[in-house]
Formats: C-alpha cells, sequence, structure tokens
C-alpha cells in the first residue's frame, strides 16, 4: 500500500493537480461531463443505469467524508491522506450526474417544455465550480445535492417500477426528500461545525422541493423519463414496412432547429398531420394525446378543437411513433400539444396554417421514421 502511496504521489497526475490546483474542480466537473456524453445513452439501459446509480452512491459517500473531514474525523487515519481529493470527486459526481440529466432532457425536441428545467441544471452545472471555497458551503452543497438528488429519482423509479404517473413522480419526491433528510441530519449528528445551522439546511431543501413540484405540476418541466424525440406538421403519412414514411416541408437553411416549417401551406380538401415519435423506458405503457388547438383572434384565446389519442410502448430507441390528422382546418395560428393521460405535457408543435390558392408548398421531403 505504501510503494502505492509513494508511487502515486510521485506521479506526473499528482504534479499536475498540485500545478493545476486552482483550475482542478472545474476540469473534474467538466471531465464528467464529458465523460456521460460519451458514455450515456438512454437512462433505461443496464450500462446507464449502473453509472447512474454509482454516480448517485459515491457522491453521498464523498460528501459524508468531506464533511467530516472539516472537524477533523479522519485524522491520523488513512483516509487523511485523501482529503484533499475530496472535493475533486464531488465535482467529478455532481458533474456526472447533472450532465447525464442535460443530456437525457435534450432527447426532447420541444424546447418550451424542458428550457426552464434545462437552465436550473446549467446553472448547478456550473455554480460551484470557480473556487474551491464554494464546495465547502453547506447551503450551496446541500442544495444542489437535493436537487440532482430529486433529478435521480425521477428518472430512476418509473424505470424500475416500469410505470409513470403523477403518482409515482410524488412517490420519487418524496423518497428523495427523505433520503435528503436522513443524509443531512446523519452528518450534522457527527459534525462540530458551527456553521451547520440545520434549520436552515432543511428549509432550503423544502423550497426545492416546493419549487420542483410547482414547476411539474404547471406545465414547466416534461414528465420526465418521457421525452419528444420528433414533432412534425407534415402533408401526408404513410406506413411502408413498418416505416412511418413522412412528407413535410422545411424550413430555410438557417433554422437548423426546427425540421418543418411553421407556415404551413394548407390546400383545402387536403389532411393536415402531426407526426411525433415519444421516447419512453422499456415496458412503460402510456395513453398519449394530441390536443389541437387554434388560436381565436376574436378573443385572443386558444380554443382547444379536438383531442385524439393512441397508445405507446417504450423501448424503441428512435421512440414510438404515432401521429393524427384533421381536415377543414381554419386559417391562422395552431399548436398540437402532446399530453398524457394525466394532462402532462410531453411537448408541443406550433405551426401557422396559410389558406392561398396561389400558394404551394416549397422543399418538400420525405423522410422515413
Amino acid at each position: 500500500m505504501k510503494r502505492i502511496l509513494v508511487k502515486y504521489r510521485n506521479s506526473t497526475f499528482n504534479r499536475f493537480i498540485q500545478k493545476h490546483e486552482k483550475y482542478a474542480l472545474l476540469i473534474f466537473f467538466i471531465g464528467g461531463f464529458i465523460f456521460d456524453s460519451l458514455t450515456l445513452g438512454r437512462v433505461d439501459r443496464l450500462y446507464d443505469l449502473i453509472v447512474l446509480c454509482l454516480y448517485m452512491s459515491l457522491l453521498t459517500i464523498t460528501l459524508y467524508l468531506y464533511n467530516l473531514a472539516e472537524d477533523g474525523k479522519w485524522k491520523d487515519t488513512f483516509l487523511e491522506r485523501y482529503e484533499k481529493y475530496f472535493p475533486l470527486a464531488i465535482q467529478f459526481f455532481f458533474g456526472g450526474l447533472s450532465s447525464a440529466f442535460v443530456l437525457y432532457f435534450l432527447k426532447s425536441v420541444s424546447l418550451s417544455k424542458t428550457l426552464s428545467f434545462f437552465i436550473i441544471l446549467v446553472a448547478l452545472f456550473i455554480a460551484n465550480e470557480f473556487l474551491k471555497k464554494r464546495i465547502s458551503n453547506l447551503y450551496l452543497q446541500f442544495s444542489v445535492y437535493f436537487f440532482v438528488s430529486f433529478t435521480f429519482f425521477t428518472f430512476i423509479t418509473p424505470v424500475f417500477i416500469k410505470e409513470m404517473n403523477t403518482t409515482i413522480f410524488i412517490f420519487s419526491g418524496l423518497a428523495s426528500l427523505v433520503f435528503t433528510l436522513v443524509f443531512i441530519i446523519v452528518i450534522y449528528s457527527k459534525s462540530t461545525r458551527k456553521e451547520f445551522r440545520i434549520g436552515k439546511i432543511i428549509g432550503i431543501v423544502f423550497v426545492i422541493y416546493t419549487t420542483i413540484n410547482l414547476f411539474y405540476f404547471f406545465n414547466l418541466i416534461p414528465p420526465v423519463p418521457l421525452a419528444l424525440s420528433s414533432g412534425i406538421v407534415s402533408h401526408n403519412i404513410k406506413v411502408e414496412n413498418n416505416n412511418y414514411v413522412v412528407t413535410y416541408e422545411t424550413d430555410e437553411w438557417n433554422v437548423f432547429w426546427r425540421e418543418h416549417r411553421l407556415k404551413y401551406i394548407y390546400i383545402p380538401g387536403e389532411n393536415v398531420y402531426v407526426f411525433t415519435s415519444i421516447f419512453a423506458p422499456t415496458d412503460i405503457k402510456k395513453s398519449i394525446f394530441h390536443r389541437w388547438k387554434w388560436y381565436n383572434n376574436g378573443s385572443n384565446k386558444w380554443e382547444t378543437v379536438e383531442d385524439l389519442g393512441y397508445n405507446i410502448t417504450g423501448g424503441r430507441d428512435a421512440g414510438y411513433r404515432g401521429y393524427t390528422f384533421k381536415n377543414n382546418v381554419k386559417q391562422g395560428l395552431w399548436k398540437v400539444e402532446v399530453i398524457t393521460e394525466e394532462e402532462l405535457v410531453v411537448g408541443i408543435i406550433d405551426f401557422e396554417i396559410i389558406i392561398n390558392s396561389s400558394l404551394r408548398p416549397m422543399r418538400l421531403v420525405y423522410k422515413k421514421f
């Protein structure tokens, strides 16, 4: 063991850490993100589940060791040699978990439903990367830990239970809350640090818990782990050899973030199709609805025209495919909300119907899904 330690202290890696100590936390945080980007794919894959569970477990253990190290608990033990590396490990696991959730959220093409949560994840991604003393801030430390823990449980629980609904989300949140509070109390009972005000930390945790739930019930975040992989308004859809052949009009070359053109040239008598592909973990079954809405300029309100539904079964990498269509539509602004049976919004597809006999669709493409 001593030989290993001597070899490590004399290693190039250790000299690099010593030389760039100021930026070591940032490097390890980004390292966690890059590692996830190269290795993680879908939340229900065995490898992803093992990695996420290891990250969460090792983050919890390292936070415990780090906080008690501040009280000198590991003095004259073999752990004392590694105390200076605890913050690096914490940053790596924080970076790994937050980046994994960012990657899973990026599966959705509906930024309007993922943007708010995505911004929070990115904010956490950079919140504590600059100065080492921020890692030792207990309030920031446990705030980030609880947010990451809450997100972890809401992604993982449906995968293991093979079911996804509002009750599962509430259960996941409560499990995370209890787990975090017990963890904080255990550390508090063993700590002698005067700045450890447990009431304030618990208060912050409850504020975060309430905020995430409000985001969920006001449809500001999607019902994870469901994600809208594709959402296209199209002129025709055919099913050939188990492939959906979708005909739609593309936008200008510089509009790279959206597949279809927002201005839909409607020819009276034809159907308007909306195609969606929804990612869901294996064995999760859900009823999905397309809620067609038209904007009434007279009342300045969105009017629900019709709800059209179909069932999905998770497991397909590119998402479960389905479509609905309408004819005899009115001119104006339209949107199709992709919702679950609990009326949680997975994503929204916006478009404007233009009725003009002199216009014809241009830049039509055919794509197989």
